[in-house]
């Protein structure tokens, strides 16, 4: 297996295709300068959090304290790292057509069947 240099990590285009399918480029949020950024530096910046690799240069170690939330983004990658964290993590709004309330853990519906009416009338 072959071992994780920083100078690999940088040629490695970085992708988010579960939240940017068609690439940062192509969806809006990012400007052309962000999205480059995030293209070429954001494999670096994930290994750096995971702690894959150590950081080496002044550039790796602000790269991380601004990842962690210890410092504040001065360059463009470090904004747009801090700008792409902020759209992953926004809260999902609901449908205007559905429910108001998002359900994301199956432990609010009682799947077992109860005997329980959910149903109440008053008379």
């Amino acid at each position: 297996m072959a071992t994780i240099n920083r100078e690999t990590l940088l040629r490695k285009p970085f992708n988010d295709f579960r939240n940017y399918p068609y690439g940062f480029s192509r969806s809006g949020d990012f400007s052309i300068r962000e999205s480059d950024a995030l293209l070429h530096y954001g494999c670096l910046i994930t290994a750096l959090v995971a702690g894959e690799l150590e950081p080496t240069t002044d550039e790796d170690k602000g790269l991380l304290a601004v990842a962690t939330g210890q410092k504040e983004p001065e360059t463009v990658i470090e904004k747009a790292w801090v700008k792409y964290h902020k759209r992953i993590n926004r809260p999902r709004v609901g449908s205007m057509y559905g429910r108001s309330k998002i359900v994301e853990d199956d432990n609010d519906y009682d799947s077992a069947g109860s005997t329980e009416d959910d149903l109440v009338v008053e008379d």
